[in-house]
């Protein structure tokens, strides 16, 4: 029986440091309905996840950030966890990347501290938008709506809070796929 996502692509951008759950929740729930699912980085190899207090376990890499480009997926997936975000946000290229998806009117997700990410990409002002707690101020500084729910839909952009968020998180991302490209304009 065909999945929802059949031929479609997902990239999931991460780096070291991830919280474990926000990348292989969305993953798996995309790879279950049908998607091809990367994991992309800055480096090759692996990448190590944090797993609510320690480091977890490694994830491959399936491409790095240089071997990729927006026309080749339908979706960009942002996981959080304090360390990668803030790693990922001073890194052109994965600004880059993002800004790209965003202005190409495809799926943009980002869960618990990526918007931080969507604000460094500049992507936020006037966008209705959650993250998690700790960084609701860094968004509504940069001009978002923060609002308290599992999951905040705005033209495409996607935000979710937090681990307890990722079965909503993860349906809302296949739905946005489905529906296809977002008119928005650039960033």
């Amino acid at each position: 029986m065909p999945g929802p996502l059949d031929g479609k692509r997902i990239l999931i951008l991460a780096t070291n440091g991830f919280e474990q759950s926000e990348l292989e929740v969305p993953r798996d729930r995309l790879k279950e309905a049908g998607a091809q699912v990367h994991v992309v980085s800055p480096e090759r190899g692996e990448i190590k996840g944090w797993d609510k207090k320690d480091w977890g376990r490694p994830v491959p890499v399936d491409k790095t950030l240089a071997e990729v480009r927006e026309t080749e997926y339908d979706a960009i997936v942002l996981p959080g966890g304090q360390i990668n975000p803030d790693l990922l946000r001073v890194d052109p290229a994965a600004i880059g990347l993002i800004k790209s998806f965003y202005d190409a009117g495809k799926t943009v997700a980002a869960i618990c501290h990526a918007p931080w990410l969507l604000v460094e990409a500049g992507l936020v002002k006037g966008k209705r938008m959650t993250s998690y707690k700790s960084i609701r101020t860094d968004v509504e500084n940069a001009g978002a709506r923060w609002e308290d729910a599992s999951v905040v839909t705005d033209n495409g952009v996607i935000t979710s809070r937090n681990p307890g968020d990722l079965e909503d998180f993860s349906k809302k991302i296949i739905e946005e796929v489905r529906e296809g490209k977002h008119e928005r304009r650039a960033a």
